[in-house]
């Protein structure tokens, strides 16, 4: 069945942004659809839409998970719905012209977030020394 509306301003035509394609941990064959080095280690459906929701965006949660990810725990459950489109076709905002607009946004600035910044500074640390251990390996080669 196609749409039910063609009307962009619609909940159901808002567009889909899961978790999983901005989380680094995730492989391009395990639903990742922005680059590894601009991607996001696990982040939450509560840091996509606080992100979206300061930068003007309308935006709503569903309890939805994605195919492709396995893990049913509670923290990757979940899909942000967007919308992009105004009635009129016009987009909401002229900086997200597209899904990736907005991807390559929500995971620039889910780092920047009080929650994630604060957390940083314990444990944390380490495993990102480990990565960070690893890529300059792999640059080097």
């Amino acid at each position: 069945m196609a749409h039910l509306t063609q009307n962009p301003a619609d909940k159901e035509r808002f567009i889909c942004l899961y978790p999983i394609y901005i989380n680094s941990k995730k492989t391009l064959a395990e639903g990742r659809r922005v680059p590894t080095e601009k991607a996001v280690e696990n982040p939450s459906c509560a840091e996509i839409q606080s992100v979206l929701t300061a930068a003007g965006m309308n935006v709503y949660v569903e309890d939805k998970m994605h195919p492709k990810e396995w893990n049913r725990d509670v923290q990757f459950r979940g899909r942000v719905r967007v919308q992009l489109k105004q009635e009129d076709g016009v987009f909401c905002q002229d900086k997200f012209s597209s899904r990736k607009d907005l991807m390559f946004y929500v995971a620039e600035m889910i780092p920047k977030l009080k929650t994630r910044t604060q957390k940083s500074g314990g444990a944390d640390s380490s495993s990102q020394q480990g990565e960070g251990g690893k890529k300059s390996k792999k640059k080097k080669k």
